[in-house]
């Protein structure tokens, strides 16, 4: 189906809604519905309980909606304003009719309908007088397109005294009643039927008499029956199903589906109100129904094991290239060129040391997933940039390492690593925990082929998930690694000497962009005081830094002095970062609706809703700690030629926003095998599965999916 068939649609609904009449009467009208404010009885009684209501006539090929409008579409609001005593109820909706529009089922009313609600007169109201009543109605009148409309209605109905006539009301009330579904004469229940369906089930008397005439169930609510689906009735002497498809929400099981059963053609169709409890059904399908089962992901992927640990290597081996472990293997490659002047046995050692850091690492990685796992939690790659305090305490380790290339501070006078006091120290202490950092600073980085691999090790045993770990972790210490070991390599190294201390220098700037990206993300989930207090932290780290290296030639008095000072600085930026952190984490300013009209809010409903319109959807979903996520926007999701062929094709871009905690995300990562972002999925019009697209995104990659997809 042509998107430009509901572009009109739109263009109707950002032009607002039409006023069918400036001054409040009992009727008004637009080009396509004609109201009017009718009741029961032309006169009341004080304490009289009539009936009042709006009837919209409607011309040929319109319509409006019912209290569950479907796929689309808006139910009719009704505003009723009286005197202090009077009150009216809920409307009582008349059986709706089905409204087909290609793969978009809706439930509504065509030519005419009333919507009738009791009205409670007030006991005291005034005989003689009159009961003022008015009414704003908007409501959504569609055929091609759809247009929502409103109108404002009076009427003032006499109060006369007890036992006085009344006289009769409008005739299109009784009328009206006579539409309303009546209650089943049947017993009604679901039962679970194969995959995603349930059967609807009446039993009792006179049911065959059903056998020739058209059936269908209209839920009330939206969610639990997907409306597209053909429903298909079965009939027998005591008994009738009517398949039906779970939706994209389906009810839990013990609560109540409610709703119509209409027997007959639409528009002639006999109601009954039926309602059943929900059994407990296994569903296969949209992405917001999945089962979320604590710490179990189910994934669809068929990899094994070996497959899984070989891609992992693979994935580590790339993410030495990614922007956020680069620069660690940078400097380690420059504490190399200093080592590889002594015997090649002790190079080797570094080697093993550093690899040691990052597979001790990611095995305390693993274990932390296993043990969060069994604890009922939903994880995935880089979970715990989910966490403000993990960021924050992130940014001040990097900020240290930045001052320690500077020369702002150093311990001892050799730099054989990176990563806060411990990766700055010499000897094999250093290489170990410089592969710690490398392996901290890489979690928010995903390489290719890592995403298969980490989304199948979530979901297997502890045993099976370290050994993925463990080599992901293997291919990130690899190529450090066969340096070390390789002396053709290391004769290929360039002499050290003064430049080294330049490159050093040079090399802190990477710490300090990647020190503002972490108080960018920690703005983006925990608000600014928490960037505030993060700001000011790095200030009181810097002091300590420079406390603790001026003293050092000092006197005892003024290098104890200042040692205290450092620590006291220290301890209120960590303290204090800690404190504002935690509390500002539920205050997130992230509003990514409000950051850019390219896209919108990702949601399950959203996503449900634009494929059941036939609307192309290309899915992106991210976070802000995750690197690789915003060099894919920069690159290809933010040019302007990507943009132009969504523009062009109507792809809707909808972002789902990972960067805190939300496992109805986690969930539809888990269903396409994966336990972290970047996730790019594309929905073709009609298409039954999302394409999904690579981890590394390029314009003319991005633009060849859309176009592909759609030809």
């Amino acid at each position: 189906m042509s998107v430009t068939r509901y572009l009109p649609i739109l263009v109707a609904i950002l032009c607002g809604p039409t006023p069918a009449s400036a001054e409040p009467s009992t009727e008004a009208a637009t080009e396509q519905v004609k109201v009017q404010l009718v009741a029961s009885a032309a006169a009341v009684h004080p304490g009289d309980q009539i009936w009042i209501g709006v009837h919209q006539q409607i011309i040929p090929h319109w319509h409006t909606y019912w209290l569950n409008p479907g796929d689309s579409g808006l139910t009719t609001k009704i505003q009723y304003q009286l005197p202090a005593g009077s009150s009216v109820g809920e409307i009582t909706w008349p059986t709706p009719s089905k409204i087909v529009l290609g793969p978009v089922v809706n439930y509504g009313y065509e030519e005419a309908v009333t919507l009738l609600s009791p009205l409670q007169v007030a006991a005291d109201a005034p005989v003689g007088g009159e009961l003022p009543i008015s009414a704003k109605v908007k409501w959504l009148v569609c055929a091609e397109i759809c247009i929502p409309q409103q109108a404002e209605l009076a009427l003032r109905l006499p109060v006369v005294a007890a036992g006085a006539a009344v006289g009769p009301g409008s005739t299109l009330v009784e009328l009206a009643k006579a539409s309303w579904p009546t209650a089943s004469p049947w017993h009604a229940e679901v039962v679970a039927a194969a995959d995603d369906t349930v059967k609807l089930r009446l039993s009792g008397a006179d049911l065959a008499a059903l056998r020739e005439q058209p059936l269908w169930f209209y839920p009330e609510q939206w969610g639990p029956i997907a409306h597209g689906f053909q429903q298909q009735a079965t009939v027998q002497d005591d008994a009738v199903e009517i398949l039906l498809k779970a939706g994209d929400q389906p009810l839990a099981a013990g609560e109540t589906l409610r709703g119509v059963v209409a027997v007959g053609a639409n528009g002639k169709a006999s109601g009954y109100q039926v309602s059943a409890v929900w059994p407990a059904i296994t569903t296969a399908k949209p992405l917001a129904e999945a089962e979320a089962q604590p710490g179990l992901i189910q994934p669809r992927s068929e990899l094994t094991l070996a497959w899984a640990a070989l891609l992992a290597l693979a994935g580590g081996l790339i993410l030495n290239l990614m922007p956020c472990v680069f620069p660690v293997l940078s400097l380690k490659a420059l504490a190399l060129f200093e080592q590889a002047k002594h015997q090649p046995g002790q190079t080797r050692r570094h080697g093993w040391a550093y690899a040691a850091g990052v597979l001790a690492s990611f095995a305390g990685l693993a274990g932390l997933m296993i043990a969060l796992k069994a604890g009922g939690a939903v994880i995935g790659w880089g979970f715990q940039f989910q966490s403000p305090l993990f960021v924050l305490i992130v940014a001040y380790l990097l900020f240290a390492v930045g001052l320690s290339l500077s020369g702002v501070f150093t311990f001892g006078s050799r730099i054989a690593g990176i990563g806060s006091g411990l990766a700055a120290r010499g000897g094999y202490q250093g290489s170990f925990f410089t592969g710690v950092l490398a392996a901290v600073v890489a979690t928010p980085c995903t390489a290719p082929f890592m995403g298969a691999a980490i989304g199948f090790a979530v979901t297997q045993p502890a045993v099976a998930m370290l050994a993925v770990f463990l080599s992901l972790g293997a291919g990130l210490a690899l190529p450090y690694w066969l340096l070390c070991h390789w002396p053709a390599w290391q004769r290929r190294l360039p002499k050290p000497g003064a430049w080294m201390e330049t490159l050093k220098q040079g090399l802190a700037f990477p710490m300090y962009a990647t020190t503002a990206w972490l108080i960018w993300v920690l703005a983006r989930q925990a608000g600014p005081d928490a960037v505030a207090a993060a700001l000011l932290g790095l200030v009181l780290i810097g002091l300590a830094a420079w406390l603790y290296q001026i003293s050092r030639p000092a006197a005892d008095f003024a290098r104890h002095l200042a040692f205290s000072v450092a620590t006291l600085a220290l301890t209120v930026a960590l303290a204090g970062g800690t404190i504002v952190v935690g509390a500002s984490g539920s205050t997130a300013t992230r509003q990514a609706g409000s950051e850019s009209k390219a896209f919108e809010v990702y949601s399950a409903e959203r996503l449900s809703r634009l494929r059941a319109e036939g609307t192309p959807v290309f899915v992106n979903f991210t976070a802000d700690w995750c690197i690789t996520c915003l060099v894919n926007e920069k690159v290809a999701l933010a040019n302007r030629q990507v943009l132009d062929s969504f523009r062009e094709r109507g792809v809707v871009y909808l972002k789902g926003d990972w960067t805190n905690r939300d496992p109805a995300i986690a969930e539809v990562l888990a269903q396409h095998g994966r336990s972290g972002v970047p996730l790019y999925l594309y929905f073709a019009p009609g298409a039954q599965q999302a394409a999904v697209l690579p981890q590394l995104l390029t314009p003319d990659l991005v633009i060849g999916a859309v176009k592909g997809a759609s030809l």
